[in-house]
């Protein structure tokens, strides 16, 4: 279905009925990555909408300077639209930063954040740093991207070929301009949203150490939970395992909201 905004229409791509939970997914990367979660979720009893970045599918490119506060606009449009009640984020990667500050600009919006990966305090290495900008330059050979990516992305031994495919480039600079653009401190704390922080014991790119200062900020406000044999991709690394977390909060959440 289509949302409109005042800086053009959304894709968004829903499933299921129940309690609304909305899906943002990693840096340069579509809504697909969140297929399976979307329909274990959707099947679990919630009505599961996986917004498509700018730019990817029918999601219109605005004539704006892109900042978190903007992509978090998007966010409130699909959740105002589809929600009765406010929503659960979920968040991979760099989609936590969106879901974050979504939560701080809009909580009457938001249930409840689910980080997957979730950084942005501790800086990447230049070595990952290197890694990432071979992923999105299209030039490099197919065999030095996927290299790239499971060096950055994958636990050692995971295969990394589902993420083959499926970078953007030109959405990550978009996203990268909206970063550059936003202080830390407008998103970090996540609004008063409560937090699961999914950690992947593994993860090059957004390491423990980001998890560890969450909890440092916010206290008891975000509980995490260590997904062991993954790194940063997680989703198609530990599908069952994130699944079992990330509905075991939601059931959780519900039940708590009926009390």
């Amino acid at each position: 279905m289509m949302v409109p905004t005042e800086h053009g229409p959304i894709e968004v791509h829903v499933r299921g009925e129940g309690p609304l939970v909305v899906m943002l997914p990693s840096m340069g990367r579509g809504a697909v990555d969140f297929d399976q979660l979307a329909a274990n979720v959707a099947t679990a009893g919630y009505r599961v909408a996986c917004p498509e970045p700018r730019g990817l599918g029918a999601s219109s490119v605005p004539n704006r300077k892109e900042t978190l506060s903007a992509l978090a606009a998007d966010v409130a449009a699909v959740i105002a639209k589809l929600g009765e009640s406010p929503a659960v984020v979920v968040g991979h990667a760099y989609g936590n930063r969106i879901a974050r500050m979504t939560a701080a600009e809009y909580p009457e919006l938001v249930e409840s954040l689910v980080l997957l990966a979730c950084g942005g305090f501790i800086p990447v290495t230049d070595e990952m740093a290197v890694a990432m900008r071979t992923i999105f330059d299209t030039r490099n050979p197919p065999e030095a991207r996927l290299d790239a990516v499971s060096r950055a992305f994958f636990a050692p031994g995971n295969d990394p070929s589902p993420w083959t495919g499926g970078w953007h480039g030109s959405l990550a600079r978009h996203q990268e301009q909206a970063t550059v653009s936003t202080p830390l401190s407008d998103w970090w704390h996540g609004g008063r949203a409560p937090m699961l922080a999914v950690q992947p014991a593994d993860d090059k790119l957004a390491v423990p150490a980001n998890a560890d200062a969450l909890v440092e900020a916010v206290g008891n406000r975000v509980e995490v939970v260590v997904i062991p044999h993954a790194g940063h991709a997680l989703l198609p690394e530990q599908p069952e395992a994130v699944a079992e977390v990330v509905m075991g909060w939601l059931n959780r959440r519900r039940i708590e909201a009926r009390v």
